[in-house]
């Protein structure tokens, strides 16, 4: 009967598939699962409650909303476009390669200041999106809204590729942790350092592809508005 200890496997798909609240499911998953297990209520609990305060640090996602909303109160959104608009060169592609490779630099320094509710809604968005229009010589009312939701999907997965591709160049990141003692219990000689040496190649790799696809991002934007508005910067 060692199998029925996975239901709580068969529960989180099943309340996932019925799109059943989220964390409703995990718990009565756990529960069950320590039920069936020989685990009474109160063990259960406890189990649960310890595992909280063992993983407590990744609640601190909870500091970013009022980090967000100091943001919004005080204008930086609005300032951040405000300066780009000064910025004569700059165009949406350069400016999201730009914050790719920050964000891959600050992968490799293990530091932590970047996400889609800290930068790229307040920040990395509209700066995107000031950029063009400053380019181009726009009005906010003479840009497709179509565009501006495609700016608003490529600067969210600038965030998605330097956060996956990048996790690991740190060697004393979660992931690269995990991973070796993963192998050093499988009696697999592979060490932190190999893992991050093995993660730089395909970092670089992803910074070529996606500064290339940002350079073709800038040439339809560039057809679609630099001829039918004047004043277009052609400096490529």
């Amino acid at each position: 009967m060692e199998w029925l200890k996975l239901i709580g496997i068969a529960i989180i798909i099943i309340g996932f598939l019925v799109k059943i609240d989220t964390i409703a499911v995990i718990l009565i998953a756990a529960i069950a699962t320590g039920l069936v297990s020989g685990m009474d209520f109160t063990q259960i609990l406890a189990t649960l409650g310890k595992a909280f305060v063992d993983q407590r640090l990744v609640t601190l996602f909870v500091l970013t909303l009022p980090m967000v909303g100091l943001i919004e109160r005080f204008g930086l959104k609005k300032q951040a476009s405000n300066l780009i608009g000064k910025v004569q060169k700059v165009t949406s592609g350069r400016l999201m390669t730009l914050y790719l490779i920050l964000r891959k630099v600050a992968g490799l320094a293990s530091i932590r200041i970047n996400g889609h509710p800290q930068f790229v809604r307040p920040l990395i968005n509209p700066m995107t999106q000031s950029a063009l229009r400053t380019r181009y010589n726009l009005d906010q009312k003479d840009v497709d809204p179509k565009d501006i939701d495609k700016i608003k999907a490529q600067t969210s997965a600038m965030e998605n590729y330097g956060n996956f591709f990048g996790q690991n160049l740190f060697i004393g990141s979660a992931g690269v942790l995990l991973m070796a003692g993963t192998f050093k219990s499988l009696h697999i000689n592979v060490n932190a350092v190999d893992l991050v040496l093995a993660s730089l190649p395909i970092a670089g790799v992803t910074i070529v592809i996606v500064w290339l696809n940002n350079i073709l991002f800038d040439r339809y934007l560039d057809r679609k508005y630099g001829r039918s508005h004047k004043g277009v910067r052609n400096d490529e």
